[in-house]
């Protein structure tokens, strides 16, 4: 079997954990996957996975190879750049991962736009809130809300991701309108699942911040099904603007305790050092910053 792919599957079994996630990542077949790592220790003449029917685990050899192999699969990836970059047009496949909702309101409809521009470039888009290893899970660029904490990284400023507090006419009618951060003691509030204590939104603007209602009459995994449910009236909502934007300048949500929003965060790009910028990543950081300053 061919050498390289091998070493390619290997490190694929090895940064997906399983035959199954590597095979899905390769977009081959798990069987297929085992024959290669099998084809691979025999010709090396040693095991590199010690495998059971429940979990796998790297050898004291599989992880000097896995280690190796990285390096080779670097070589030739910037062998292939350095004649992709001869090219004038972006081409090739752009790994890219940003926060669910920027990256379905922001990057998403620029992805599309740049597309259209550069049809030879394909863009594989991961919107999730977690965080990325740019290196181990072989991503091009990362869009992140907040404080960096890759320094090996190229940080690259975006925008500043701002919230707003907001309800539907008929629940203010109700429930009246909160004047401070106090006033939110007496409303019902809606709140997404993954704000805690280490993540919440504070409320600023006075000389004592306080947290978004820790008990919520609705707590929600999805921004979509809360600002559906703040368009049906059931409580005070906290997000981000840009998923509000619609709905504010038809006035089917209200702005409430402008004075009192939580300081914005700011959002970045990010992309290695060491990567070769090549014209399909330069190109789509110079397009993604024109759109969001459009």
């Amino acid at each position: 079997m061919d050498k390289l792919r091998s070493m390619e599957i290997f490190v694929a079994v090895v940064e997906c954990g399983s035959f199954t996630d590597a095979a899905t990542r390769l977009e081959i077949s798990a069987v297929m996957v085992g024959k290669y790592i099998t084809a691979l220790e025999t010709t090396l003449g040693a095991r590199l996975l010690d495998r059971t029917t429940r979990r796998q685990s790297l050898t004291d050899a599989g992880r000097v190879y896995a280690e190796e192999c990285r390096r080779v699969l670097e070589q030739v990836a910037a062998a292939d750049a350095s004649v992709e970059r001869l090219r004038a047009a972006p081409s090739g496949t752009l790994r890219i991962s940003a926060p669910s909702t920027l990256g379905a309101c922001i990057v998403a409809p620029a992805v599309a736009t740049f597309l259209q521009r550069y049809p030879d470039v394909r863009v594989e888009l991961d919107l999730s809130n977690r965080v990325v290893n740019l290196v181990e899970e072989g991503f091009d660029l990362a869009v992140r809300i907040g404080d960096l904490r890759d320094g090996d990284l190229v940080a690259k400023p975006l925008c500043q991701y701002r919230m707003v507090i907001c309800a539907a006419p008929d629940y203010l009618a109700r429930y009246g309108t909160p004047q401070t951060p106090q006033d939110l003691t007496a409303h019902r509030c809606l709140s997404h699942m993954v704000w805690n204590a280490r993540n919440e939104w504070r409320l600023s603007g006075s000389e004592v911040e306080s947290p978004w209602r820790r008990d919520p009459v609705l707590a929600c995994n999805d921004g979509l099904g809360l600002k559906m449910a703040a368009l049906a009236g059931a409580g005070l909502l906290l997000q981000p603007e840009i998923l509000l934007r619609e709905e504010l300048k038809r006035g089917e949500l209200v702005r409430v305790l402008d004075a009192w929003l939580p300081t914005p965060r700011p959002v970045h790009m990010l992309y290695r050092h060491d990567l070769h910028r090549l014209p399909k990543l330069s190109g789509f950081i110079d397009h993604l910053q024109h759109a969001v300053a459009q």
